[in-house]
């Protein structure tokens, strides 16, 4: 919505007296004089009005290092979520409209976002954009040789009769190595390594596009995102 008939709607007063106030300098978007009536708001836009905040909802952007067992949901009646883990880590915070940004299964650990700006989220999850997400794999036989070559071409899913896209797979011993996606198929990993008869035993996500999970952050544990993290999909 435009800032002029935002501030209209919040303060129920004339368009006459609101570019009064812009004229003036008396409105703050984001932490700064805004003169313009025109500009564009969201429900994360910061307005002051006089120096009164009269307007804007923080983002909440968290990264966490998701433990097996948790699931990626904001409520179950049988298993812990990574809500209800957020909430243990941080109980000021309001969770109440937080969602998550990428699923991870319930057994599969790492890098998981959780944020309540679903304009930011969609970026990040839309399947057109391709944003690299990079694991650590560990099978339960030895990699076959000819699968790095084979997940480069792409696997084949004959229930969905698609090819998944290019893969990077990047040997660490016989069973471990990094794996590079661009998409997320249903429970794609196990399945690509099912083509091998190869059962995954081991999946822990380390990185999403720029975003990327220390090694000193603990399992359960979780960090607000950077400003440059948030940042970068904009």
């Amino acid at each position: 919505m435009r800032l002029d008939r935002l501030l209209q709607k919040l303060t129920r007063q004339s368009n006459k007296q609101v570019l009064k106030w812009l004229e003036q300098g008396q409105v703050q978007l984001d932490g700064r004089p805004c003169l313009d009536g025109r500009a564009k708001t969201t429900e994360f836009s910061q307005i002051q009005l006089n120096g009164e905040a009269i307007y804007g909802k923080h983002g909440q952007y968290w990264l966490m290092n998701k433990d097996a067992g948790v699931l990626s949901a904001t409520s179950d009646p049988q298993h812990p979520t990574v809500i209800e883990a957020l909430k243990a880590l941080q109980p000021d915070l309001d969770v109440s409209d937080i969602h998550i940004a990428g699923r991870l299964d319930r057994a599969t650990t790492g890098l998981l976002i959780l944020t309540n700006d679903g304009r930011w989220s969609k970026k990040l999850t839309r399947p057109e954009v391709k944003i690299p997400k990079r694991y650590l794999v560990t099978t339960q036989n030895p990699i076959a040789p000819e699968a790095e070559t084979r997940f480069r071409e792409g696997i084949y899913f004959a229930y969905e009769d698609i090819t998944t896209s290019p893969a990077e797979l990047t040997l660490i011993n016989e069973t471990q190595a990094w794996l590079t996606i661009y998409e997320g198929k249903y429970h794609q990993i196990k399945r690509m390594f099912g083509t091998f008869r190869n059962p995954v035993i081991g999946l822990h996500r380390t990185q999403i596009g720029q975003i990327h999970l220390e090694a000193d952050l603990a399992l359960g544990q979780a960090r607000p995102l950077t400003s440059q993290e948030i940042e970068w999909l904009n």
